[in-house]
């Protein structure tokens, strides 16, 4: 049903909550963390903050561009206002990406291991990608079982990553 009310929205439906982004964004944030923190070196607290950002900003500028590039074969005409608001659309990608942040610059901060830090923001990211797939499927009026399903395949997703962080070394 969802997806015929989407086939079916306007334009204003390209500015509703999409938490598809969200989602993905914390999954490649923790991916971000998996691969620059091996078990026995961890990268340092800021590296790990500037690869979070660097990694959810270009990642946000190439969904940006797929999405435009893509639009242009259904013959929109590529102006400001578009761009705009593809940008705005996938942004939550980028954001996803703060509050990990926030956790290994925090860490850093008070002076906690590489180590811990890279598992504080390996743990947000997480429970962002938990948090935002919850949220979505609320929003969305999803029944509960369906909600802690989504939940559930979440958490898996997130558990192969901490998996592989605690299984490979470089």
């Amino acid at each position: 049903m969802a997806g015929r009310r989407r086939a079916a929205a306007g334009p204003d439906d390209r500015e509703r909550a999409d938490y598809s982004g969200a989602v993905y964004g914390s999954l490649l944030a923790a991916s971000v963390i998996v691969g620059a923190s091996p078990r026995h070196d961890p990268a340092p607290a800021a590296t790990v903050v500037a690869l979070l950002f660097a990694t959810g900003l270009v990642f946000w500028l190439a969904h940006v561009y797929a999405s435009l590039v893509g639009d242009r074969q259904h013959g929109r005409r590529l102006d400001w206002p578009e761009i705009r608001s593809v940008g705005r659309r996938e942004w939550p990608l980028a954001q996803a990406a703060v509050p990990p942040a926030a956790a290994a610059a925090c860490c850093g901060l008070i002076g906690l291991s590489d180590a811990t830090a890279s598992w504080a923001a390996l743990f947000v990211a997480l429970g962002g990608q938990v948090g935002w797939t919850v949220a979505a499927g609320a929003r969305a009026h999803a029944g509960g079982r369906l909600i802690v399903m989504s939940a559930v395949v979440s958490l898996l997703l997130g558990m192969i990553i901490v998996a592989l962080k605690v299984i490979l070394t470089h």
